[in-house]
């Protein structure tokens, strides 16, 4: 395995993937158990969610924590919280091929999650861009907009998203 190390820098923002254990896809069925598991990390740590989407097997945001040393903490908070109360039925089928069980392991979670350390507004932009057409390059929307499990709506709120941002149909005259 590599030698991987993340980088801690207080007042930057981190980009997070987190993947549920062989795609399943669980996410959406359990959205408010989701919702219940970060509030839960946020009860024990400072941090704001400045951008987020769930699909149904992942989810990317992008979290600014008060002390940049918790971001692993956090992760690790939502994805417990969210595996000790998440009901078997959505991964008991996960057991029949996974050794882990026996160890006691629930198969909810990748062991991992990806991060990047945002460097400036560009990369923030590119982040959030990605974050947003998420859905559709996954094929659940033909249009961002349509994806009820983003924070698009509140940016389109804030004037930093035209509503038909994302719809390359949305402008364009045939006549």
């Amino acid at each position: 395995m590599a030698n991987y190390r993340r980088i801690f820098l207080d007042g930057y923002s981190y980009f997070i993937t987190v993947v549920t254990h062989q795609r399943n896809p669980i996410l959406i069925d359990n959205i408010e158990l989701l919702r219940k598991s970060f509030d839960h990390s946020k009860q024990k740590f400072q941090y704001n969610i400045d951008a987020i989407v769930i699909l149904p097997e992942h989810f990317h945001t992008i979290i600014t924590p008060q002390n940049a040393d918790d971001y692993p903490y956090i992760i690790r908070s939502i994805k417990q919280y969210f595996s000790e109360h998440c009901e078997e039925r959505y991964y008991e089928h996960l057991y029949q091929s996974d050794s882990r069980h026996q160890k006691g392991y629930k198969p909810v979670w990748q062991k991992r999650f990806f991060e990047h350390t945002i460097r400036d507004e560009k990369d923030y932009r590119v982040r959030l861009d990605y974050i947003h057409y998420n859905p559709v390059k996954h094929d659940h929307v033909t249009k961002v907009s349509d994806w009820e499990f983003s924070s698009f709506s509140k940016f389109v709120d804030k004037g930093f998203y035209d509503p038909n941002w994302g719809d390359f149909d949305a402008n364009i005259d045939f006549e």
